[in-house]
């Protein structure tokens, strides 16, 4: 059985993850805000550094794979947030871990969106794409949340596209898990509040397969992909979303 790293555990799809990880036998050392096996913040630059330390200090000597699935939503009230902790703490705990990772030939799976593709401020992303955390916050005072979500789970998947090949040559597959939306406490919440409630309903109903996504959906498929079953399967966003983004754009691929 492997030894996996992973962010966001707590709750919802990274739950689901753990869970099933767990359940076939793996070891997972987990980063989360509070009860976890490594209490860190990753919105800034001193707790990623703190979840690095943490995770090297358990994982002997490597890492079977690393899922970074924690995240906030678009609707997160200090927007600065959403930059920092999707793309921020994603892709530097990724770097930091790299060495860990090709001792194993270990596969990364992040999380991205299928709101990926939608069109966001090109500006925005390519600051994430750049690494300038600073300006990327600034961005984010001023533009919606939304935008901001889409825009860093676009950055995140581009940034594992470019990456893909110098990984490849130390044996570590990057791969990516897109979901669609999934029937999790926050977005619970969301569809209860008698303010979005109707739009909610109208967009569970243009889903094709005309239901949710649950936590366990995605937990499947990021188990695929790190899984020796995928062992040929390196630089892919897999959209696991009810048919949504094939229904949205049915020319690209």
């Amino acid at each position: 059985m492997g030894t996996y790293a992973m962010t966001g555990g707590a709750t919802g799809i990274g739950a689901a993850i753990r869970k099933h990880l767990e359940n076939a036998g793996h070891r997972l050392i987990v980063v989360d805000l509070k009860d976890a096996d490594i209490n860190a913040d990753l919105s800034s630059e001193a707790g990623r550094a703190e979840a690095l330390n943490g995770i090297k200090s358990q994982a002997g000597e490597g890492l079977d794979g690393f899922i970074a699935c924690a995240g906030v939503s678009g609707s997160v009230p200090v927007k600065p947030l959403i930059p920092s902790v999707n793309y921020f703490g994603a892709v530097e705990l990724v770097e930091g871990l790299r060495e860990l990772l090709a001792a194993r030939r270990g596969s990364v799976v992040l999380i991205s969106s299928n709101s990926a593709p939608m069109d966001t401020r090109a500006d925005y992303v390519d600051t994430l794409l750049a690494g300038d955390e600073a300006a990327a916050r600034t961005v984010a005072e001023d533009t919606d949340g939304h935008a901001l979500y889409s825009g860093s789970k676009q950055a995140l998947a581009r940034w594992m596209r470019r990456n893909t090949q110098a990984y490849a040559a130390e044996g570590i597959r990057l791969n990516a898990v897109a979901p669609g939306y999934t029937r999790t406490p926050m977005t619970e919440a969301v569809a209860k509040d008698p303010a979005y409630a109707d739009a909610i309903q109208q967009f569970l109903d243009s889903i094709p397969l005309k239901r949710a996504g649950e936590p366990e959906d995605m937990a499947k498929a990021v188990s695929y992909l790190l899984s020796d079953d995928a062992s040929f399967v390196c630089g892919s966003v897999l959209f696991v979303d009810g048919g949504h983004d094939a229904m949205l754009r049915p020319d690209s691929f």
